[in-house]
């Protein structure tokens, strides 16, 4: 039987990552399919998620997907336990009156919710609290408490004695402070995206940690059914393409579904590592990703071999597509604390890190008429996070997007387009009216005909 538990908390920052994390991998120890999933358009914590439980972690957002579009991804994964990691808090989106919170996802997708509660500095209060957030909307099933970061055992005691008197929320477990399971956030993210030796000894002191101190198999007889659904036979269309990836510790940041699009068309994929391929493998089409290239400046410039080969297969025409690290890997330089690096060159500009974000959050996008894919949707919405910017741009650059909501390149636009590549600082989701896979599935098969 599959079921699910949906992992939030009263706010952001109050460990849940950890605890998702710890509890992936402490039921995959238990020899359990574990499939984990992520609300929002986060690409850090499913890279972790994905390592933790041993497969895919997919992306569940509001913005970008329909009501049925993440029903269907939801329940289309088969395992024997679904975690579903919130953002932020329960309650909160962008919207004042909800339709997007956690709490809305966890009743789309009719999931008992276990709430992370941070204890730092709480006793008695944790009581009105956790009342406050199970009376706030009495469809969300609060099943359960895991109280994090507790100081000792008579903390924890005054913890569960006031939840015990005032509420009937089983306590399912008190994570202590530990600084084994402390990780800066900005670190989580700049470890290598393919499995390492580092992220693994975290997993493993997470999983540890919540096996001795969270009740696991009383989360399991909480947790929700889990109906599931027949995949879609998809027909293969386009059998005879190879797409190559960019994935390594410089580029990792891609969403499964997207990935899982282009095999459904046919498509073959051949991972390379930028760091150290002296050539792109063969292939019909170019995708690089996003990641944070500016911590591997050393070794992406060092590799002059890939670096003209990629430049001279764009100038030949081989379409491509960038987004965020990709598009800055593909300028002419990258600037970091002052020192530039040389980078691939075919775009006509310049990258410079900046000490805080340019572009953060949901975007908007329209497509010009310059825009090189057939089918694209009047309004794409996505996604943009970037600590750089473009200097020097080509005053006659192109480009494949006006930026309705958001950053972009120079909040105007977005999309530069030369020869057959298109590189954006947003991140696009293939979904909804905006297929974007297909699309250049359809834009590379039409260049190789």
């Amino acid at each position: 039987m599959s079921s699910s538990i949906y992992l939030s908390a009263a706010h952001k920052s109050s460990g849940k990552t950890v605890v998702s994390l710890g509890l992936c991998a402490a039921f995959k120890a238990r020899t359990l399919k574990v499939q984990a999933f992520k609300k929002g358009p986060d690409y850090i914590d499913p890279i972790w998620l994905a390592q933790a439980s041993g497969n895919p972690c997919y992306n569940l957002d509001f913005y970008t997907m329909s009501e049925n579009e993440i029903s269907a991804l939801f329940h289309q994964q088969q395992s024997d336990i679904a975690i579903i990691e919130g953002n932020k808090g329960l309650y909160d989106g962008m919207n004042t009156t909800g339709g997007d919170a956690n709490a809305d996802m966890a009743k789309l997708l009719d999931t008992n919710v276990v709430l992370v509660i941070d204890s730092n500095g709480i006793t008695r209060g944790v009581a009105p609290l956790l009342m406050g957030y199970q009376t706030f909307d009495t469809n969300v099933n609060i099943v359960g408490v895991i109280l994090n970061k507790v100081a000792g055992e008579r903390h924890e005691s005054k913890l569960v004695q006031a939840i015990e008197y005032y509420t009937d929320t089983p306590v399912l477990g008190a994570v202590r402070r530990s600084k084994e399971l402390v990780i800066d956030e900005r670190h989580l993210g700049l470890m290598p995206a393919n499995e390492s030796t580092q992220s693994q000894r975290f997993i493993n002191s997470a999983a540890r940690m919540i096996a001795d101190q969270v009740d696991l198999d009383k989360i399991l007889s909480l947790a929700s059914a889990k109906k599931l659904v027949d995949m879609p036979v998809s027909v293969i269309a386009f059998s005879n393409l190879t797409i190559s990836v960019a994935k390594d510790p410089a580029f990792g940041f891609y969403y499964q579904d997207d990935l899982d699009a282009f095999k459904s068309l046919g498509v073959k994929i051949k991972y390379f590592d930028t760091l150290k391929a002296s050539e792109l493998p063969k292939c019909d089409g170019l995708f690089i990703g996003g990641g944070f290239p500016e911590m591997q400046l050393e070794s992406l410039s060092s590799n002059q071999s890939l670096l003209a080969d990629i430049k001279l297969k764009i100038e030949q025409g081989l379409p491509t597509y960038a987004e965020c690290g990709g598009l800055m890997y593909l300028s002419q330089t990258i600037t970091h604390q002052g020192k530039s690096h040389q980078m691939v060159g075919v775009i006509q500009a310049n990258t410079v890190m900046t000490p805080k974000p340019i572009g953060r959050g949901y975007v908007q996008l329209a497509p010009t008429d310059q825009h090189p894919w057939e089918g694209a949707a009047s309004v794409i919405y996505a996604h943009e996070f970037h600590y750089s910017k473009l200097e020097n741009i080509n005053p006659k650059t192109r480009y494949a997007y006006k930026v309705l909501r958001g950053v972009g390149v120079d909040n105007k636009h977005d999309g530069i387009l030369t020869h057959n590549l298109l590189a954006t600082y947003t991140h696009l989701r293939s979904v909804g009216g905006n297929r974007w896979v297909e699309q250049f599935v359809n834009f590379v098969r039409k260049n190789k005909e």
